[in-house]
């Protein structure tokens, strides 16, 4: 088996489950305790927090454990959006972009229908880039957050975040990215990147499911929205999960390190598969930005298929993809992502995902690159009978 999705989850790497593994069984107190076993695991989670600080270039106080990267999302949106609004009332709207996640945009959909807020969605370009121009004209005096993501989930399109978060800044408006993808593959110095919350999820890049991290800067107010013990200095409560939070610390420490060099010899890989799909496959529709993407995503439309029949007879040839983001399993509508993007609707029905891990190799994706071929030309023959025998209208 070729596994090509990797955006989807990653393999728990060996050596986040080597560092779990004590508070799993004979360190397995609970941090709050006040005894032995528990000093220990508060010693493992203080160690897991600054090892994660480290790598953001923040203060250890400013990271927060959730179980995942919809937690860490949910909690940036609804909880600073929440608490700008508690100290001012005026504030009341929220600028996100049209390809963003769903946990980001149900988070400010969420606020809209219950709490009043109103969303600004920004458009995006036919390649998924927002125009800082456009973000500029969105934000206004009663604007209490942006959220924009830092790599697109579906595309691979990364956004010019430091620009953006600059316009935010200039406003004096907090500015949260959703930075699960880009986590392994780009930059994550929150100082460069400017932002004031940015949201992590652990298995994307080699810690177990389950585990996630939301940066906030200094005093920046959050609301929780899960209340209890006041753990995580109160934005997030509950016993912590000491193991799910070593091993995140351990995976971004480690993917932190190999970055450059794994970045740029993934791009190359990309680029080489994206070339052969594109010169062997009629039709073939690169989706997202040709340059400013992400080194582990090449996403296509194949015109004349099923996204989802071309998806099976790749895994009968031995390659697992997918047709677009995991979270979206299951539905029959065209991504919204892709038709934010111009694409018809019809087209992106079409849609098919590959994305990789940092141990990928350049003869899996040549396998990879001729199973395509084969696929969706098995798929294209099969739909021409088909058509030829629908009854005639009538």
């Amino acid at each position: 088996m070729i596994f090509l999705d990797a955006a989807a989850t990653t393999p728990v790497r060996r050596e986040a489950l080597e560092a779990m593994w004590p508070y799993l069984s004979g360190e397995f107190g609970n941090p709050s305790s006040h005894h032995g076993l528990g000093e220990t695991a508060a010693a493992g989670l203080a160690e897991a927090r600054s090892g994660v600080a480290k790598v953001l270039n923040c203060r250890a106080g400013e990271v927060t454990f959730t179980s995942g990267g919809t937690e860490a999302d949910n909690l940036a949106v609804k909880g600073i959006a929440l608490a700008r609004q508690a100290a001012d009332s005026s504030l009341n709207r929220i600028v996100i972009s049209a390809i963003e996640h769903p946990a980001v945009e149900e988070s400010a959909r969420y606020l809209e229908r219950v709490h009043g807020f109103v969303v600004d969605v920004l458009p995006v370009d036919g390649e998924g880039l927002v125009a800082t121009d456009d973000l500029r004209a969105a934000i206004g005096p009663q604007t209490a957050l942006v959220s924009i993501m830092y790599a697109n989930n579906e595309v691979g399109t990364v956004q010019p975040i430091a620009a953006l978060a600059a316009v935010a800044r200039e406003r004096g408006v907090p500015f949260h990215t959703d930075a699960v993808q880009a986590a392994g593959w780009l930059p994550l110095d929150i100082k460069a990147l400017g932002v004031d919350a940015l949201s992590i999820s652990g298995h994307k890049l080699g810690a177990p499911k389950g585990s996630g991290v939301l940066f906030t800067k200094g005093r920046l107010r959050v609301e929780p929205l899960v209340h209890g013990g006041g753990q995580e200095r109160a934005k997030r409560s509950g016993t912590e999960n000491v193991a799910g939070a070593v091993a995140l610390s351990t995976a971004l420490r480690l993917s932190h390190a190999e970055q450059p060099d794994q970045a740029a010899r993934v791009s190359e890989l990309r680029d080489q598969f994206i070339q052969r799909i594109l010169a062997t496959v009629p039709d073939a529709l690169l989706t997202g930005h040709r340059v400013q993407r992400l080194p582990s995503v090449a996403s296509f439309c194949f015109p004349g298929t099923s996204g989802e029949s071309v998806l099976l007879e790749l895994e009968r040839l031995g390659v697992v993809c997918s047709s677009g983001s995991a979270c979206a399993a299951g539905s029959d509508a065209p991504s919204p992502v892709l038709v934010a993007l111009g694409i018809a609707r019809e087209t992106a029905q079409t849609a098919v995902r590959f994305s990789f891990t940092s141990t990928v190799t350049g003869a899996e994706l040549e396998q990879a690159a001729a199973a395509v071929e084969t696929a969706v030309g098995r798929v294209r023959n099969l739909a021409v009978p088909l058509q030829r025998h629908q009854p005639l209208p009538g």
